[in-house]
């Protein structure tokens, strides 16, 4: 069965963030269709990027560096849940993925963001940044307003169209994740 983790990004205190991805995971685990685990940055405590070569060379040399690697390899796709900071994603979510490099290819990726207008701008930066990693996004976004699913911005009251959203997603991601899978058995094969 494939494994799909499913990234908090942010890392500030009183994060909005751990609702959505606590909604994300409980609501993916009644599915049955892949195993679904969190995957919480701020247990990482990555610093800024600070490997001596880029992460394309697969050279890693600190131990938190080969951990979040060991972690992300484990994987076979993952749900993206991130907040909009000043019209992007939060600078940790950049930081993580910017790390490690052969870990991401060939994987699936949807995102579940949240903001005052969705975090569609986030997700619109992050499907640039994916596809540089040789992941496959989904079309199907799940995009929540702090100003109608967020009680006075703070207690997440998801909706059901976001429901209805966030179910497409994953038929999505488990679809294309199922795919990927195959194209990494067939590479490493040909290795």
């Amino acid at each position: 069965m494939p494994r799909i983790g499913i990234i908090l990004s942010s890392t500030r205190p009183n994060r909005n963030g751990e609702q959505v991805a606590n909604w994300v995971l409980e609501t993916a685990r009644q599915r049955g269709d892949a195993e679904y685990e969190l995957i919480d940055l701020r247990a990482f405590d990555l610093p800024n990027y600070d490997e001596p070569f880029p992460a394309s060379m697969h050279q890693y040399q600190n131990e938190h560096t080969k951990r979040w690697a060991e972690t992300i390899d484990a994987f076979d796709g993952f749900v993206i849940v991130t907040p909009e900071y000043n019209h992007s994603l939060p600078g940790s979510l950049k930081n993580a993925l910017d790390f490690i490099y052969a870990e991401w290819n060939n994987k699936a990726v949807g995102f579940v963001s949240y903001g005052s207008v969705g975090g569609a701008r986030a997700v619109e930066h992050l499907r640039q940044i994916v596809g540089h990693l040789q992941m496959a996004d989904v079309g199907q976004t799940v995009s929540i307003s702090l100003f109608t699913e967020f009680e006075d911005m703070q207690v997440f009251k998801p909706s059901e169209i976001s429901l209805n959203a966030l179910n497409t997603m994953l038929d999505q991601l488990a679809s294309w994740t199922n795919a990927l899978m195959s194209v990494r058995t067939q590479a490493v094969a040909a290795d």
